[in-house]
């Protein structure tokens, strides 16, 4: 079966409450379960959270909460890997046996479900331990500064100086939205950013960070312009 893992601690410390703060009319991690839901893709939709209130708020929009996050994977330092083995582990013990599992971020409002189905299609496809959401940078990042101690620049890539921005290779970054993988790779706890994935591709202008209050106005801001 295929599942879908919103993972949804309590104790987020830059946007205290994120995952349930009002985003565009209803709790942000509503927005994920929502799009989960009208994917038709997964058995079982889960999120993963140590938090009462979050689990409330998750049943109420439709998602089930069959377990309560144990406390050494709720802490500041755990990775979404560890944490989607865990559910996709509880779910083959209690429920049935998992094919490939989605992660799906409670923060993650523009994620359409055209979008986990194109991901589905590619994981299966190409036979990969992971396709997730990636976009391309704005501008080359051959081209990218550093500050020195001495508080002058100097470029990390010095060989492309004189290279045409037309010339260099496109570079891409994590989207932040999702991840499906096979049941075996989550488990094995193989690694994402691998040369055993495949990129979704999304547009720049449905991608926005949202780690502090400003990335949130704009977030709200964006969200918006797209609705019109």
């Amino acid at each position: 079966m295929n599942i879908a893992i919103i993972p949804a601690r309590g104790g987020s410390k830059r946007i205290p409450r994120k995952n349930i703060r009002e985003f565009a009319g209803q709790p942000m991690i509503v927005h994920s379960i929502q799009t989960a839901l009208k994917s038709n893709m997964f058995d079982h939709i889960i999120v993963s959270t140590d938090d009462e209130e979050i689990a409330q708020v998750a049943r109420n929009a439709g998602a089930q909460v069959p377990f309560k996050r144990p406390a050494h994977l709720s802490d500041d330092f755990t990775g979404t890997v560890p944490v989607i083995a865990h559910a996709i582990t509880w779910m083959t013990e209690n429920i049935a046996t998992v094919t490939n599992a989605c992660c799906i971020y409670a923060t993650a409002p523009f994620v359409i479900p055209e979008d986990l189905i194109i991901g589905h299609q590619l994981l299966v496809d190409h036979d990969a331990d992971y396709a997730f959401s990636v976009t391309e940078y704005a501008f080359p990042i051959q081209r990218a500064l550093k500050k020195k101690a001495d508080g002058k620049l100097e470029m990390f890539f010095p060989e492309f100086y004189n290279t045409r921005s037309q010339d260099l290779e496109e570079g891409l970054h994590d989207a932040g939205q999702f991840y499906w993988g096979s049941a075996e790779a989550w488990l094995s706890q193989k690694p994402i950013f691998s040369s055993d994935s495949i990129p979704v591709m999304l547009p720049r202008t449905r991608v926005q960070d949202i780690d502090t209050y400003s990335d949130w106005e704009r977030a709200e801001q964006l969200y918006y312009l797209l609705k019109r």
